[in-house]
């Protein structure tokens, strides 16, 4: 890739010309984050997609909510979702779920249960948060 820059002959002609090489550089580089970015996203693309689906049949939902509930779990135990997923499908296999992990899943489904039937409450063991008594 290379680039030309106009500029009048009293700029800087020797140092435009290095600072155009660095941009060069710079994208490169900025490029190969991004294509690694995209490969690990990918990678664990279809161990989410199974823990998706799991969650589709555990608590009876469509696939936004079903994510979502990964989600929320991702962020209560501070891990990444390709992370979480691959517990959740452990699990499913019958391995133990973390203890953290298994009392956020159990919190999720339980607000996803409530949404579900249209309750505006809390479950009894989970404080309610919108200053409610």
């Amino acid at each position: 890739m290379h680039r030309t820059a106009m500029l009048p002959r009293s700029w800087w002609d020797l140092r435009v010309e290095a600072s155009v090489e660095d941009l060069a550089g710079q994208d490169v580089a900025a490029l190969r984050a991004e294509i690694d970015q995209l490969r690990r996203a990918l990678a664990g693309r279809p161990v989410i997609d199974q823990a998706c689906g799991m969650v589709m049949v555990l608590a009876p939902c469509r696939r936004e909510p079903a994510r979502n509930l990964l989600v929320d779990m991702e962020r209560q135990c501070n891990t990444g979702l390709p992370d979480v997923a691959a517990a959740v499908v452990a699990a499913w296999e019958g391995e133990p779920l973390p203890r953290m992990m298994q009392r956020t899943l159990r919190h999720a489904l339980r607000r996803l249960y409530a949404e579900d039937r249209g309750c505006d409450s809390a479950p009894a063991d989970e404080p309610s948060g919108r200053g409610r008594p």
